[in-house]
């Protein structure tokens, strides 16, 4: 078991890093335009956690000060990811109701489209 500890560790660091990359894009989207995350890094996020999720299931039961230090890290992004989530929704609702509206305006031109050319 003292063997896995390390991978453990590591896998976790790799994982904090790829997190930290993520909430540095989801910021940086967010502050000047309000545009949502991509559809590629929210699967690319989602993944990332569960393949995290699965690893953590096989924690051995002593941990290392070393473990339990990069495992703290990890909770403190999945906290924040937590409280960051609200406000990507929030985004990716108004994106929605966006494109939803410019449907509905390309259906209605598209149909005045049809209406003329019936009437030539």
């Amino acid at each position: 078991m003292a063997t896995l500890t390390p991978d453990l560790a590591e896998i976790l660091r790799e994982t904090n890093s790829k997190l930290q990359t993520y909430f540095d894009i989801l910021v940086q989207q967010e502050t000047p335009v309000q545009r949502p995350a991509s559809p590629q890094l929210i699967a690319e996020l989602l993944s990332e956690l569960r393949r995290t999720g699965e690893r953590l299931r096989s924690l051995p039961a002593r941990r290392d000060a070393q473990l339990e230090e990069v495992l703290a890290e990890y909770r403190r992004k999945v906290e924040r990811l937590r409280d960051v989530l609200p406000s990507i929704h929030a985004v990716l609702l108004a994106e929605r109701a966006r494109l939803e509206c410019e449907r509905a305006r390309l259906d209605s031109a598209a149909e005045w489209v049809r209406r003329s050319r019936q009437t030539l």
